[in-house]
């Protein structure tokens, strides 16, 4: 950039500190000098636009005669002087051309606009009946001339006040400012062609280039007309698609009196901001823009800034680092090096090159003439002017004014064509022909470049995107950092070469222009109320939903083999668990059961050993042999819970579950029942007699048991347990578990259980004060209660918990109410046998029974 600027001040250094004094010295040849001019040829063109931008009720000192003062103010526009050296330039090269128009040479009469209607009417009716002096003639009945269309602009407002003129008459115009939808009105302007082509995709290259630097908060600033109000539809509906907001919107009145102070409120709610219009309705908002030093902005625009006031001395730059949207057209060279020949003396009938010779390269104006100069520089030539005051360049503007001299010249050509076929010519005998015959060649004429003509079915589709240089201010480089081709496929229609871009110089990396910040990956937006869509508020995802993007709205659930990581931006798959026998609480369950039942085994020895001992025999042997049998199966049956479920493994689940406590709970209650049939009973009937002599308390065993396996058969067959998969109770794992299929049937077998041992305690609290020696009833009774508390506690704990905690708990039930009957019935019968032998003797009991016979007469 140093360098860039340095080269930049060797080169232009006397032009600008030239500048502002010539600025404050207008010589009284600018006010003296005509301001139109006519370029001699056969066949003529007649050219309107203005090169200067401003007049003033300014009364100004004659420079050489101070009495005398001028009622007006001139500021001119020196970019606009390219428009005449486009027409020179590409009259020129045909009048060179010897394949079109043979022996005929195009020329042109240029008349300065000013801006107002009556001027332009003079102007026009004065071209066309080449009475210079002449005002104006009533009813606009006009003298031909050898003329044969009119350029016009770059204002559609002055084309279109000629166009009215001009329709009359059917005579050719062409115009080269921006395309206007009103002048392609067939019915008004039959006769007016539009260079320019249509900003049909202009919206949808802007936003994609927002969209490529995440832009969503943006400022509009267009023309309060019904060009701005297209527009104005075209962005919003773009906008809308990309999900970008307007953060304000600011409408270009006609005139800045009333508005202009609420004009700049809200211009700093966004770093970038979109300038649309065309080069007149933009020329007082790019001043006054350039003045306010808004370096903080990035400026989007589709036409150049033409900054006309040249006398400041800041080397920042509002427009610095902003980017200009143009249509794509091909660079031509051979104009370049055309400017770099022009000067007074080649055209000495080209009435401003000595203006810009005196203005900038210190020449004097002849005392006698002001089209003569002195004391000029050899060297002088505009291609030394800085880019910002004059561009060497071809602009849009003036490749169309190129495209429109090369339309002319192709239909007159091939309108002298057609004639000759018709009606050869003699020897020195003039073409006759009226303008209005061009129109018809016009409409079907393509012109060079392939720009078709007939604008009503041509699409422009191609931009380029400029990077505006212009630090130091006066550099004045525009930089093609990118192109945008509507036509091409989705996703390669915006090119960009982001390494040349520069920046305003306030930002140091790509600038940001959002309302509010992006929410990260994890998190959602959520709308704001009274807001536009792009302000919103961050907020994290729910419970196992993820977003892995920016900015979205809504988040991703996992799916239920997934779950989501903590910072909720990408799902995992879920590891699958079940109570295994590796895990800590499944190994001790296991081991817990295992020790049980080998304890139960242990019991089942010493009572096997032991069995015909009065401790053995008194409470019934038989008995107690099948209790502690079912009571190994009560705790191994605690092994089908834990492992990897499969079908078998959940159906034995249950049914083992319910047969061997089925079984358990009907032999405590045979046992409690003997007991009271032996001593409760004083004087036995037949029945009781009978049932007690067939032993009729064992039967109780396989009845309660038939009624278990009957449920549990209605159970299998209805709805069996099944495998099941929990995916919600433990994060990052999916827990495989047996699901008990039918709940109905499940707690009806707790219920029959829970029957079972109300029963067996009834009869065990009945028999408790009974005078046998070894009388259990009191264990059986204490026994029935703990087991009868386990499994009413189960139930609330097993329906709070799941996952591996409701198998556990399950397991735990099973194990301690087992404990509880191997416990409470036999470990008093193993505390005698085994510490206390002398009490397990007939000797004990007798001593026992006669100690307690004397006791009783006493009482």
């Amino acid at each position: 950039m140093f360098w860039i600027f340095f080269a930049w001040l060797l080169q232009n250094h006397k032009v600008c500190s030239d500048t502002v004094h010539v600025t404050k010295n207008f010589s009284a040849c600018y006010y003296l000098i005509s301001e139109e001019f006519h370029h001699e040829g056969d066949v003529m063109i007649g050219a309107f636009f203005p090169l200067h931008t401003l007049y003033t009720e300014k009364k100004k000192p004659h420079s050489t005669k101070p009495y005398v003062y001028l009622d007006y103010y001139i500021q001119y526009n020196f970019k606009n002087y390219q428009y005449i050296l486009a027409l020179l330039f590409a009259i020129e090269e045909i009048n060179r051309n010897p394949n079109i128009l043979p022996n005929i040479s195009l020329g042109f009469d240029f008349y300065n606009n000013e801006y107002t209607e009556r001027n332009i009417l003079r102007f026009t009716c004065r071209w066309l009946t080449a009475h210079v002096k002449r005002a104006m003639i009533p009813n606009y009945t006009c003298k031909k001339r050898n003329v044969i269309a009119a350029l016009t602009g770059s204002s559609w407002i002055t084309s279109a006040q000629i166009g009215t003129l001009l329709q009359l008459f059917k005579f050719p115009q062409i115009t080269f400012g921006p395309y206007e939808p009103t002048l392609s009105d067939d019915g008004q302007y039959s006769s007016l062609y539009q260079m320019a082509p249509k900003d049909t995709s202009l919206s949808l290259a802007i936003v994609s280039f927002m969209v490529h630097f995440s832009w969503s908060w943006i400022g509009l600033i267009i023309p309060d007309n019904h060009k701005g109000n297209k527009i104005l539809s075209e962005f919003r509906e773009e906008m809308e698609r990309k999900k970008i907001c307007i953060a304000f919107l600011k409408m270009i009145p006609a005139t800045w009196t009333s508005y202009f102070t609420k004009f700049w409120e809200n211009m700093d709610e966004t770093n970038v901001i979109i300038i649309y219009g065309d080069i007149d309705s933009l020329e007082i908002l790019m001043q006054i823009i350039g003045q306010r030093l808004l370096t903080w902005n990035i400026w989007i625009m589709n036409n150049e800034p033409h900054i006309i006031e040249l006398s400041d001395y800041f080397m920042l730059d509002s427009f610095h680092g902003s980017f200009i949207f143009r249509h794509n057209y091909r660079d031509n060279i051979e104009f370049t090096k055309f400017i770099q020949r022009v000067n007074p003396y080649k055209y000495p009938e080209d009435i401003y090159l000595p203006k810009l010779w005196n203005f900038f390269f210190k020449c004097s104006f002849s005392d006698i003439n002001c089209h003569v100069l002195d004391n000029c520089k050899t060297n002088a030539s505009l291609d030394l002017l800085p880019s910002f005051i004059f561009d060497v360049v071809m602009s849009e503007e003036s490749t169309n004014i190129y495209n429109g001299v090369y339309a002319l010249a192709h239909s007159l050509h091939q309108m002298r064509l057609q004639l000759l076929q018709m009606q050869p010519f003699e020897n020195g005998e003039e073409m006759v022909f009226f303008p209005w015959q061009l129109n018809t060649f016009l409409k079907d004429i393509e012109v060079k470049h392939k720009r078709n003509l007939d604008w009503k079915q041509t699409i422009d589709t191609e931009y380029d995107i400029l990077n505006l240089w212009n630090l130091p201010k006066g550099l004045g480089l525009k930089v093609k950092i990118g192109s945008f081709s509507a036509n091409a496929p989705q996703g390669q229609q915006l090119s960009l070469s982001e390494q040349m871009i520069q920046w305003p110089e306030i930002f140091s990396e790509v600038p940001q222009s959002v309302c509010s910040e992006s929410c990260r990956p994890g998190f959602r937006k959520v709308s704001l109320d009274d807001k536009a869509i792009c302000c919103y508020k961050c907020t994290p995802c729910a419970d196992n939903e993820i977003s892995n993007e920016t900015d979205v709205d809504q988040c991703v659930k996992c799916p239920e083999s997934h779950y989501a990581n903590t910072e909720k931006n990408n799902c995992f798959q879920k590891s699958v668990s079940f109570l295994a026998y590796e895990d800590p609480l499944g190994m001790a369950l296991a081991s817990i059961a295992l020790c049980l039942s080998t304890l139960t085994v242990f019991v089942i020895g010493i009572f096997v050993k032991n069995r015909d001992t009065p401790i053995v025999k008194a409470n019934n042997r038989t008995l107690s042999y099948i209790l502690l049998i079912t009571l190994t199966f009560c705790f191994l049956c605690s092994l089908n819970f834990i492992g990897q479920p499969n079908t078998a493994a959940c159906i034995l689940q249950q049914t083992t579950f319910a047969v061997a406590f089925t079984m358990a709970l009907a032999t405590v209650l045979a046992k409690a029942i003997t007991v009271v049939l032996a001593f409760k009973i004083s004087f036995p009937g037949r029945m009781l007699r009978w049932l007690m002599i067939s032993r009729g308390p064992r039967y109780i065993i396989p009845i309660c048991t038939l009624i278990q396996l009957l449920v549990c058969g209605i159970w299998m067959a209805t709805s069996p347990p099944f495998i099941d998969q929990d995916a919600n109770t433990e994060d990052g794992y999916i827990i495989i578990l047996c699901n008990k299929g039918s709940a109905v049937a499940f707690h009806s077998v707790l219920g029959y259980l829970c029957f079972l041992a109300v029963g067996s305690y009834t009869m065990a609290f009945l028999s408790r004060n009974l005078p046998d020696t070894f009388n259990e009833s009191k264990f059986l009774s204490f026994n029935m209660l703990v087991f009868f508390c386990v499994w009413v506690t189960f139930l609330p704990v097993y329906h709070s918990t799941k996952g591996k905690v409701m198998v556990a708990m399950e397991v735990f039930s099973i194990l301690a109410s087992s404990t509880a009957l191997l416990a409470f019935i036999f470990g008093p019968k193993c505390y005698i046998i085994l510490l206390r032998p002398e009490k397990n003797s007939f000797n004990h009991i007798r001593k026992k029974t006669q100690s307690r016979r004397k006791k009783s007469p006493k009482m």
